[in-house]
């Protein structure tokens, strides 16, 4: 059975987006890039809500002499993508479906057929299966900015423990937690 992870790059307050929905603090240095490259490698499937697909799209054409970035484009157009949007009418990235809803037993089926770990992109969606209790592991890369307010990287009223597993120490001073649901 493959595991469903949440990964997410949030400001050491808990938040991946600031009240007027920049992450412009979050870009990645090359060090922390190459860390993300090696941990999406067994990725075979990334699920997204609406916004967080539109957001990672320029992926599809990103055109970047940077190895990091490099690596990173190819092995996001390797892995099949599912969004799950009532708003969007067509996907424009290839390995992509849209489906209308969430259904948590869909996603139970996905990682039972599953041959590669997926991944769940954007705090929302990540909300419903952390809620619904699909999530198994949890990586959250916590930069040393502060904003003060925006979109919680982990939801709101969702109740949820953690073992840690690892952490990771990066000279920019952002950290990586990984961390196994334990409930």
């Amino acid at each position: 059975m493959a595991r469903l992870i949440y990964s997410a790059i949030a400001s050491l307050d808990g938040y991946v987006e600031d009240e007027r929905g920049n992450f412009d603090w979050a870009a990645p240095d090359e060090e922390v890039h190459a860390f993300v490259n090696d941990l999406e490698r067994p990725i075979g499937t990334y699920l997204y809500g609406r916004r967080m697909y539109e957001t990672m799209a320029v992926w599809e054409t990103m055109q970047d002499d940077a190895p990091e970035m490099r690596d990173f484009a190819e092995l996001w157009r390797a892995a099949e993508k599912v969004v799950y949007s009532t708003t969007l009418t067509e996907v424009t990235t290839s390995r992509t479906r849209r489906e209308r809803a969430f259904e948590p037993d869909s996603v139970r089926a996905l990682k039972a057929d599953a041959a590669s770990d997926i991944t769940i992109g954007g705090p929302g969606l990540a909300g419903h299966a952390l809620a619904a209790g699909l999530v198994d592991e949890c990586h959250l890369f916590l930069h040393p900015v502060s904003v003060g307010g925006g979109t919680p990287a982990l939801p709101v009223g969702v109740r949820v423990k953690f073992e840690l597993l690892s952490e990771r120490r990066f000279t920019s001073g952002a950290v990586h937690l990984r961390y196994r649901v334990t409930s």
